[in-house]
This record gives structure tokens, sequence and C-alpha cells, in this order.
């Protein structure tokens, strides 16, 4: 991936499944050629999928849907998601959205009144711990200072 602003190409982290979509589709479109974008557009020449086309391509299906989406939407349901699965870690997230601070990735974390409701069913059904104190202790000192 080619890093904004700077030009630097960096390596992502993809999904094996991802791999095999991308092998089906060079199959059919070809190898581009070196240091040029993987994606080629469809209408018109052939040339690479630009920012400008994608987010045409994006705005035909928003007319036809009917709906107002935007790339940027795109990116935040997807860090929306990683970063509220439990199997992935917050710093994880970070690296993945390549945020420069993990405060930025920690903006996507929420709470769903679901899983709280689940949470504190879970805490309030488990047993309360029993106190207990090593032998040798007054029990009197034991409720002086812990209070029973």
């Amino acid at each position: 991936m080619v890093t904004k602003g700077t030009d630097d190409r960096e390596p992502v982290p993809v999904s094996p499944r991802s791999l095999v979509i991308l092998a089906a589709y060079l199959d059919q479109a070809g190898l581009p050629p070196t240091h040029q974008p993987v994606f080629r557009t469809l209408r018109g020449a052939d040339k690479p999928l630009s920012y400008w086309a994608m987010r045409r391509v994006l705005q035909r299906a928003n007319e036809k849907l009917q709906t107002n989406w935007s790339l940027h939407d795109l990116r935040h349901t997807a860090a929306n998601r990683m970063a509220n699965d439990p199997n992935l870690t917050l710093a994880q997230v970070r690296a993945i959205m390549r945020h420069a601070d993990l405060a930025t990735t920690g903006r996507y974390l929420n709470a769903r009144v679901e899983d709280l409701f689940d949470a504190l069913q879970q805490h309030y059904n488990r047993p309360r711990v029993e106190r207990s104190f090593a032998p040798g202790y007054d029990p009197d000192d034991v409720k002086a200072v812990f209070g029973g």
C-alpha cells in the first residue's frame, strides 16, 4: 500500500480469503505494469483505479441503492468492527488502520447495551466470595478493621 502523503510503500496485513479474491481478479485483469496500482478501471480506457474513479463507482451504487455512503464510511465501519472484536487488541487495530495515535483507534470502541447487560448478568450471577482471614487473628480485631 502507498502511504497517504508520502508515497512510501508499506506492507498491509490481509486475510487469506482476500488473497484468493485478488488472485482471481489478477487472473481476469492481468498483472499491472511495474509500480502501478493493482486495480484497474472497467469503464473507458484501461487505467489505474484512482481514488476519484472509486469514488464515482460508489456514487453510482449510492444512486441505485438510494444511500449516501462514502469511502470513509467503509473505513469507519471496518475500524468499528475490528475495535469491538474481542479477538483483536486495540494495538493490532491501530496497526491495521495505520493510525498514528492509539487514542484515534480508541474512539471506535463502543459499549453495546446487549453486551453490557450480558456482562452484568454474569457478574451478578457469580457466587459471592466468602471472606476468610489467616488463622490467629482475633475475630473482634478483624471486625473492627474491616466491618462486618
